[in-house]
Order: C-alpha cells, then sequence, then structure tokens
C-alpha cells in the first residue's frame, strides 16, 4: 500500500514538473523571438545582412535543438499512446533536432564567413560543437539499438539506462553551449543595465529551468515504468 501511493506521489510529483518544464520552454522561446525580432533585427538566413543571418544560430538551436530534444525526453510522459508509437515519436523529434541543428550550426559558419570572423574560437564553440556531435551519436545509437536493426531484449533492457543517462547529460552539455554562447554575445554587444540586457538574462534562466526540469521529469519518470 505505501509502495503504490509513493509510486502515485512521484507521479504526481513528475506530472507537475513536465508542465514546468513546458511552460519555461514556451516561455523562453517567445523571449528569444522577442530578443530577435525586436532588438536584433530579426532572423533571415538568405539575407545580405550578416547579423540576420547569425540570428537563425540561436533561435534554432534553442528551438529547433535544445527544445525539441527536451520534449523527446518527456514524450514517454507527454503522449497518450501505446510505448511503441512513443519511442517512434521520441525518434522523431530528436531527428528533427538533429536536422534543425545542422542548419543553426550552418548559420554561424555562414555569418563567419560574411564577417572574416575565425571558427571555432571560443570555449562556446568546443562545448556546442562537442555536444552535437555527440549527439548526433547518440541518436544513431539508439537508432540502431532500440529501432533497427534492433538489438535483443537482454541487450536493449542492459543499455537502455545508459542510454537515458547519456541523453540527459547531452541535454545539460547544450543547455550549458547556450548559456555560454548568450554570455558571449552579450559581451560582444557590450549591453549595460538596460531592457535588452535584462532580456537576455530572463531568457538564459528560462533555458536552465527548462533543462532542469526537462532532466526532473525524466528522473522522476523512471518511477512509473
Amino acid at each position: 500500500m505505501d509502495f503504490t501511493i509513493s509510486r502515485e506521489s512521484y507521479w504526481m510529483t513528475g506530472s507537475r514538473i513536465t508542465v514546468a518544464a513546458h511552460l519555461f520552454g514556451i516561455l523562453a522561446s517567445i523571449l528569444m523571438l522577442i530578443w530577435l525580432l525586436h532588438y536584433r533585427e530579426g532572423l533571415d538566413l538568405d539575407s545580405s545582412n550578416p547579423y540576420r543571418v547569425f540570428n537563425v544560430h540561436p533561435f534554432l538551436m534553442f528551438f529547433g535543438f535544445i527544445f525539441l530534444i527536451g520534449e523527446a525526453m518527456m514524450a514517454y510522459k507527454t503522449v497518450a499512446a501505446e510505448r511503441q508509437v512513443q519511442k517512434y515519436i521520441h525518434m522523431f523529434l530528436n531527428l528533427c533536432a538533429l536536422v534543425l541543428g545542422i542548419v543553426g550550426i550552418h548559420a554561424t559558419f555562414k555569418f563567419h564567413d560574411k564577417m572574416d570572423i575565425l571558427d571555432m574560437y571560443s570555449l562556446h564553440s568546443w562545448i556546442g560543437i562537442g555536444s552535437f556531435c555527440l549527439f548526433i551519436l547518440q541518436w544513431l545509437f539508439g537508432f540502431s539499438l532500440f529501432v533497427f536493426p534492433k538489438a535483443s531484449v537482454v541487450t536493449r533492457a542492459r543499455l537502455s539506462h545508459w542510454h537515458v543517462l547519456g541523453g540527459r547529460s547531452l541535454l545539460y552539455m547544450a543547455v550549458c553551449a547556450a548559456l555560454t554562447g548568450l554570455m558571449q554575445k552579450f559581451t560582444f554587444m557590450q549591453l549595460t543595465n538596460d531592457r535588452e540586457s535584462y532580456l537576455i538574462n530572463f531568457l538564459a534562466l528560462s533555458i536552465l529551468l527548462f533543462g532542469i526540469t526537462v532532466d526532473l521529469s525524466v528522473s522522476l519518470g523512471r518511477y512509473t515504468t
């Protein structure tokens, strides 16, 4: 009886945290769009304005990458469907994150070419590209292990914990890349105590809280499997 109550308590707590994760993700996306559209000239990958090209990078690396992999991680709790359907949605969202992440990274290299800036010179870029490369390996590992050609039941059971742990670690690495990127941009723009600086700070906090609540949602969800 106590064990059942404990399971229900964990489920309710995890559900509330999952809702909070969605809200922080939506809030961060809105703040990102306000920043890029209102303060930073908008975003356009094919623009002659290099700064509009660059703005595609932070938007896609959060909404197209971090937000989607967070949603993919929570898909097992938020999608009301059979386990197999949840698995395919999880895989598809991560694939979308991978594709949009490639476009987002392309945007910053394109910006560097236009502005004649060296590539891969900052801590942000090192963490970011490292996280993305590991994410590609994680996706390929998960696809081959759980989808096709698909490992045996024993192997999947033995490695699923490491797959989950790897995903959670990569989410934090991606969040760290986003925060160092915002800090770097903040420094380059030499912002002081104004509305844009507050907006960027709240954006960074929202991204951080999104990552934390996604991780808590996933970890609490382990009690209900």
